[in-house]
């Protein structure tokens, strides 16, 4: 192949390559190279054909072959760079910086840019594979290219401080090259020397980065020097100079010091300042000022000087906290190495037998601070070669503190002895503190010396304070010297000494500092900081049991008692035997008024030991026990109480005979059996006190005042308590003028006390003395002097001026019930109508003998006064008021009390009679007859006895009854009455005949002649004389007012004789005394059925019996009746038991749902016809609110009846349900217009139940309705509307009672009087917890007051009050309704109006009601008119036609005619 063949075939190979036909052109090249091995081209061709051809390996030899030919041609090296560019093999990439390096400088010389280009890659290489010292000089090879261009001063700049930051990494690599030091610092002269302006920030910020790089090159310290003097020059505010030059200077101190001043914060100063006091040995300096810095920078180094100077201060925790923290594991060896000796010791065998090491466990346990540890091996002399140990070591290291301070800590826990010698444990301390001031435990110790055995407070103060100051962390030395400060009444430093430990406590630390500024601040009484205090002590130590208790002591002083309690009861748990804790808890308990529950916890206390503190609350927990029993007259419990709180005040008077308290109180208990009854109050005098003299308890009860007023004789209640108890036992004139002395010492010691003046005003008013100025004298400041000064006037019977001074006393002490007893006897002494209400007051007040046996006696009065008992006040004072068993219930107390009284006996005996107890009622007649036999009343006797015989009689004791009453004259008809009935009961018949003849010979008026002559009539008919009989009931029957009793004896008579003639007669006589009630119309019916039965009538005998059913349908006897008569007299309706309840109550077939069934069903249960009737009623109301006429007319008194008699239920429930039926019935009278049949329905109704409250309030209601229709709504009169408001003030828990009174009043204009009526109905509602009548009460209030606000804004507040309050019970529609109309009333064009309208309006209706849809779209519609609002009209309009409001179109209809 010829030359033009090899370029043919170069060629060729050529656009091969470039048509990427890579395997043409590799054999076109191999062509050419078999004809010339040399060819430049064809190598290059093959190397990027092969290398396109993923075959690397034969084209970095193609491109290879190619630079050993032509080795300063460029196209081979760049295909070689290309290829090991391209190829990830590590042989390449280590080649590459070689090939880069000779394309630079080919590319030098020929091509700039790519020279550039090249270079770049060529650093990228270098500094990954930090090859710095290459990449300076390629860099530098860069500049100089640059430099040889001529570029600006600015591009070079920018060159240098590249090469400043690529070289900046070398300084971190632990082997440092000094060549490539000196490229860095050459490219920061060169950067420095090229900047502009000077000075400037970027220039400051190179001279750092410069000064920085020079601080790494500890050979390059004046470079450094240097260089933070030129930039301190330039920039004297950068501390960082200063840094560097107070760590490199010699005079650090003052560099630090300029650099504190720049930077006040500086970290670095603080540590730099740290160490250089830690070189001086100003070890406090140093902790100081490295701690502050540290907070500011963390370094190792740092936490080393800290470290250092903890232990050279001896505070090893915090010294190894700061080892740990700089990871110094060597220093925080040295510092646990005794703690680590123990495992070492502990694997040496036989280590206990070798002194030596014994000597150095010893010393460890020394170092640990564990002295009782150490002393544990003194048991074979081995203390002694520790001694020994420590003695040789000071020997041989005089100067080492801690060797004298070990000593001394070794004398001071061996003993006493070595602790009182000053040559040993003193002198060990004492040069320990001077060889290392430092050693805060040297001083503790020695405070401990100074305090215990030298008793030098002072020093010992000294001490503790210079331990505590050395080493915070010493809590016992910090403790003891505030412990001293207090006892030095040195306040002031103790306070501030917590206060600086406290401040620098964490959460849970520092306890003893908070435990004693909470005991200081209780001393000085701030109890709120002493709770925050203690309370931060136990956050710290929350088992602590005393800590517990000082918290609960500060609880008790703030008054916080369940606080103090719980705090008191977790000390009892944590410490079960400390008494004191339970005696706190009882002590708050006796002050919370829980006496038994302190009883049980004084009892607890006394059962472990005799503690005079729980004795003596033990004493008076239970003298109040037993003075409350006594207010309520429980004698007997109270002196077992009185007993049992001597017996342990007296234990307490043993035990401390020095406390004037328990004298007092010993007395005061003995004092308090005066009270009762004097047949119980035997109580047992102790025998050291116990005298032989008749009135034992009394001169008792002197010996302890007495020895009271020896231990304390200027008190003054120790004087007024003798004063009253001489008094008490005033037996002659000499005993109350001493009682009368006693009191005016008492005076002279507290003439302020009005109890002593008035003790001795009543003292002097019963010796005859006048204390009118006495009592003037503090009449000013007390109820009870008031009380005195008005009894005295009344014992001088000044009737005006004891009522005045009664009368004040009341308005100073309204509950003080002597004032009110006062007040009833001036009222009983001038026959007021008030006195019976006003002795009931008293008892409700408390149980004051006098006021319970004046109301007992009031009551008996009203009792026996037998014609009154149709008035309105009788029924109020008995019947309303319950009056008989209050005043049984009260009479019992009084007679407990006194039991020496015989006409409360009797009294009591006549309550017990009206109430059924016929037990009690005979016990308290024998009683009363036991008490009269030894008197000489013989009225009173008789009276008594046949009381008594009455009450054998009532409990079957006929014997005794006739007995009784021959006891007595047998001169008053119901003696002789009662032993005639006692003579019939007993089977004597004649002497009853006898007692009766007497009897009528006695009797005064023709009424009781009448009942005589009946009894005597019935007890002839017995002894079978008919005749005899017959006279006697004829001759009764002429009498002027004959009794019914008798006529119906006669006509029975005549009926039982077959005597039809004198049974007709007799009944016709009977049935002319008008109408019956109750039991004696079944007697007049069965009368009358069994005379037309024996006249053989007997058809007229079902007549006779159904006319009594449907005159008294409720009866149930008379149904009862005409089930038996009909079917014996008239067989053909028999069947009538099917029909009767459809007769009594006329139901109709269509009866609402199954009553009929139910009451067919259950025709005796009365729950089942008051549903029925509720039906009824519900179905009538629908009818009148529909505008229809009623179903179900003329129902509602047979209804009524039907309930009221069906059943047997309790009386409550009865009374209850027969209000209910007649609230029905009145209400469907009154829809139906029928206001006279419901007036006499309740007239009936009450004549049957007198008592009855709801009747008599249904009864007013219907009356008022009737004034109201009859006179056209004119105004009620004052005393109808005074008998309306008694009427509900009769019903006070009936709701609908007070809103109708609301209603009334509103009727009348008396708007403010009906508002009061819907607050006490809404204040009821809320004592019986009812939600519902809350809310109605509410709303009606509300209602009730927009009315006004139509007219004035005066009711606005009224009505957002009442609105409020519903809402917060609940969402309410009507709320919010009467929310918008009073903002439509008030601000009708108002937005707010139209927003609150629309938010009622524009809701679904199952929301809210329709009617409050309704009226609130009216409002609206009327707002939106007045507003010109058409499109909001139209759109209201809308949705009145979706929902078919007729009304609202028609309303709107109307407003646009009349505004056109």
């Amino acid at each position: 192949m010829s030359g033009k063949e090899v370029k043919s075939a170069l060629k060729s190979a050529k656009e091969a390559i470039k048509n990427k036909e890579f395997k043409e052109a590799l054999k076109q090249c191999k062509a050419v190279l078999k004809l010339d091995k040399k060819n430049y081209n064809a190598w290059v061709f093959i190397g990027l054909a092969a290398s396109e051809l993923e075959q690397p390996d034969q084209s970095q030899s193609a491109y290879k072959k190619a630079v050993e030919l032509e080795p300063e041609q460029l196209l081979a090296w760049q295909g070689l760079a290309n290829l090991y560019e391209k190829t990830d093999q590590w042989d390449f990439k280590v080649e590459l910086p070689n090939v880069y390096q000779k394309l630079v400088e080919l590319y030098a010389s020929s091509d700039k840019k790519k020279c550039y280009e090249v270079i770049k890659k060529l650093t990228e290489i270098y500094q990954s594979d930090k090859e710095y010292l290459k990449l300076a000089k390629v860099w530098q090879q860069l500049i100089q290219l640059k430099k040889e261009e001529a570029v600006d001063k600015k591009e070079l700049l920018e060159l240098w401080q590249q090469l400043t930051q690529l070289l900046s990494d070398c300084l971190n690599e632990e082997e440092q090259d000094n060549e490539i030091q000196q490229h860095l610092i050459s490219a920061f002269e060169n950067a420095m020397v090229l900047m502009d302006p000077v000075p400037g920030e970027k220039h400051m910020k190179m001279s750092t980065d410069y000064v920085r790089c020079l601080s790494k090159l500890p050979q390059e310290e004046a470079k450094m020097k240097e260089a933070c003097e030129s930039m301190l020059s330039h920039y004297p505010s950068q501390s960082y100079p200063l840094e560097v030059l107070g760590i490199l200077n010699e005079d650090t101190v003052s560099c630090f010091s300029r650099l504190l001043d720049l930077a006040p914060n500086c970290g670095l100063g603080h540590l730099g300042l740290g160490t250089k006091a830690l070189q001086e040995g100003r070890y406090k300096d140093a902790i100081k000022d490295l701690a502050q810095g540290l907070k500011k920078t963390s370094c190792n180094t740092g936490w080393y000087s800290l470290a250092e100077a903890q232990f050279k201060m001896h505070r090893y925790s915090d010294s190894a906290t700061s080892c740990s923290q700089g990871m110094f594991r060597l220093l925080y060896v040295t510092i646990i190495h005794v703690y680590v000796f123990f495992f070492f010791f502990f694997q040496i065998p036989d280590a206990e037998k070798d002194p030596v090491l014994v000597a150095l466990k010893g010393r460890a346990y020394l170092n640990k601070g564990q002295i009782d540890q150490a002393l544990k091996f003194s048991t074979f002399n081995f203390s002694f070669l520790a001694l020994c140990s420590l003695l040789k070591a000071a020997t041989k290291n005089p100067n080492c503190g801690e060797y004298y301070f070990l000593l001394g800590q070794l004398y001071w826990g061996m003993g006493e002895e070595t602790r009182k010698d000053r040559s040993k444990a003193h002198t060990h301390l004492l040069k320990a503190a001077k060889l290392d001031p430092h050693l805060g435990s040297a001083f503790r110790y020695l405070g401990h010396y100074y305090r215990e055995i030298a008793n030098d407070r002072g020093r010992a103060r000294g001490c503790y304070k210079k331990a505590f100051e050395l080493d915070n962390e010493d809590a016992e030395s910090g403790a003891a010297s505030v412990d001293l400060s207090m006892e030095q009444e040195d306040m002031e430093t103790a306070l501030a000494t917590l206060e600086s430990v406290i401040e620098k406590a964490t959460p849970g630390s520092a306890k003893w500092a908070w435990m004693r500024r909470g005991l200081y601040y209780l001393k000085v009484g701030e109890h709120q900081q002493a709770t925050a205090d203690l309370q931060a002590a136990l956050r710290a130590d929350p088992e602590d049991w005393v800590c517990w208790e000082c918290l609960g002591e500060a609880y008790l002083n703030r008054r916080s008692f369940t606080a103090a309690l719980k705090a008191f009861g977790k000390a009892h748990q944590l410490q079960p035997s400390s008494i004191y804790s339970v005696y706190q808890a009882a002590a708050i308990k006796q002050t919370l008024g829980k006496f038994k529950e302190a009883v049980a916890e004084y009892l607890q206390i006394t059962a472990q030991q005799d503690y005079v503190p729980a004795l003596k609350g033990l004493g008076e927990c239970q003298l109040s026990l037993a003075k409350s029993l006594m207010e309520d007259c429980r004698d007997g419990g109270a002196i077992d109480l009185i007993q049992q709180a001597i017996q342990n005040l007296f234990k307490a008077v043993e035990l401390r005979p020095d406390l004037s308290c328990l004298w007092k109180l010993l007395g005061d208990a003995c004092t308090a059996v005066s009270t009762v009854s004097p047949n119980r109050a035997q109580v047992l005098v102790p025998a050291p006190l116990n005298l032989n003299t008749e009135r034992k308890v009394h001169v008792f009860v002197c010996r302890c005042y007495a020895h009271a007023l020896k231990l304390m004789s200027e008190a003054p209640s120790l004087w007024y308590d003798l004063g009253l108890n001489y008094y008490r036992q005033a037996s002659s004139l000499l005993i109350v003028f001493v009682s009368s002395q006693c009191l005016k010492k008492a005076i002279m010691m507290d003439s302020g006390n009005h109890s002593y003046w008035n003790a001795l005003g009543v003292i002097s008013m019963n010796k005859g003395n006048n204390m009118h100025l006495f009592i003037c004298i503090i009449i000013y400041y007390n109820v009870v002097a008031w009380t005195n000064l008005g009894t005295l006037y009344l014992k001088k019977d000044n009737i005006e001026l004891a009522h005045e001074a009664f009368k004040i006393a009341q308005s100073l002490e309204p509950l003080y019930v002597n004032c009110w007893i006062g007040q009833a006897l001036i009222a009983e002494r001038v026959g007021s109508y008030d006195t019976m209400d006003l002795f009931r007051h008293t008892t409700e007040l408390s149980t004051h003998m006098e006021g319970v046996k004046g109301y007992a006696y009031w009551v008996c009065s009203t009792l026996l006064d037998k014609s009154n008992r149709d008035t309105e006040l009788y029924r109020y004072n008995i019947v309303q008021m319950n009056a008989i068993s209050a005043a049984q219930v009260a009479l019992s107390k009084y007679t407990e009390r006194i039991q020496s009284d015989p006409e409360a006996f009797i009294m009591l005996g006549y309550l017990n009679e009206h109430l059924q107890l016929k037990r009690q009622a005979l016990q308290a007649y024998q009683r009363s007859v036991e008490l009269l036999q030894s008197t000489s009343s013989t009225e009173e006797l008789a009276f008594a006895v046949g009381s008594y015989g009455r009450a054998l009689c009532t409990s079957g004791q006929w014997e005794e009854a006739v007995h009784a009453y021959k006891s007595t004259p047998l001169q008053e008809l119901s003696d002789l009455a009662g032993v005639a009935l006692a003579y019939c009961r007993a089977g004597l018949i004649p002497e009853s005949i006898s007692a009766y003849e007497r009897a009528l010979a006695v009797a005064s008026s023709e009424k009781e002649k009448a009942y005589i002559l009946t009894a005597l009539a019935l007890l002839q008919h017995r002894q079978g004389n008919l005749d005899s009989a017959k006279t006697l009931l004829f001759k009764c029957s002429m009498l002027k007012e004959p009794i019914s009793e008798s006529l119906l004896c006669l006509c029975a008579l005549g009926l039982v004789h077959g005597d039809a003639t004198l049974a007709a007669a007799a009944l016709t006589e009977l049935l002319k005394q008008g109408s019956a009630s109750g039991s004696v119309v079944e007697q007049r019916c069965l009368l009358t059925c069994t005379l037309l039965a024996l006249q053989g009538n007997y058809s007229a005998v079902q007549r006779e019996a159904s006319r009594a059913v449907h005159s008294n349908p409720g009866n149930p006897s008379l149904w009862a009746l005409l089930s038996r008569v009909v079917p014996q007299y008239y067989p053909r309706k028999a069947n009538v038991r099917l029909h009767t309840h459809a007769v009594i109550t006329h139901i109709p077939t269509s009866t609402p749902g199954n009553l009929s069934l139910l009451i067919f069903l259950l025709s005796d249960d009365p729950a089942a016809w008051a549903g029925l009737m509720a039906a009824c009623h519900t179905e009538n109301t629908s009818c009148y609110l529909s505008g229809s006429a009623p179903c179900r007319q003329g129902m509602e008194k047979i209804l009524m009846s039907v309930v009221s008699e069906k059943g047997e239920i309790e009386r409550p429930l009865a009374q209850t349900l027969e209000g209910w039926v007649l609230q029905q019935a009145v209400t469907g009278l009154v829809m139906g217009g029928q206001l006279e049949e419901a007036e006499a329905l309740c007239s009936q109704v009450l004549n049957v139940s007198p008592e009855h409250p709801a009747v008599m309030l249904a009864l007013r209601q219907v009356q008022c309705q009737r004034l109201l229709v009859a006179n056209g709504g004119t105004v009620l009169p004052d005393s109808v509307m005074e008998q309306l408001n008694n009427t509900v003030m009769m019903n006070p828990t009936n709701l609908g009672a007070w809103h109708w009174l609301a209603e009334v009043y509103r009727s009348q204009g008396l708007l403010v009087q009906a508002v009061m009526a819907y607050r006490q109905s809404l204040q009821l509602a809320s004592q019986l917890g009812l939600h519902s009548s809350q809310v109605t009460s509410l709303l009606r209030l509300a209602l009730l007051a927009l009315g006004p606000c139509m007219v004035r804004n005066d009711w606005k507040d009224l009505v957002l009050e009442a609105t409020t309050e519903v809402l917060k019970l609940g969402s309410f529609p009507m709320a919010l309704l009467f929310q918008a109309l009073l903002q439509y009333v008030t601000k009708m064009a108002a937005r707010e109006t139209r927003r609150l309208l629309e938010r009622l309006v524009y809701v679904s209706s199952q929301d809210f009601p329709v009617t409050v849809v309704q009226v609130a779209s009216w409002y609206l519609l009327r707002h939106l008119h007045a507003k010109n609002d058409d499109e909001l009209i139209n759109v209201l309009l809308e949705r009145a036609k979706m929902n078919r409001d007729q009304r609202l179109l028609k309303f709107h209809s109307l407003l646009a005619s009349s505004s056109s």
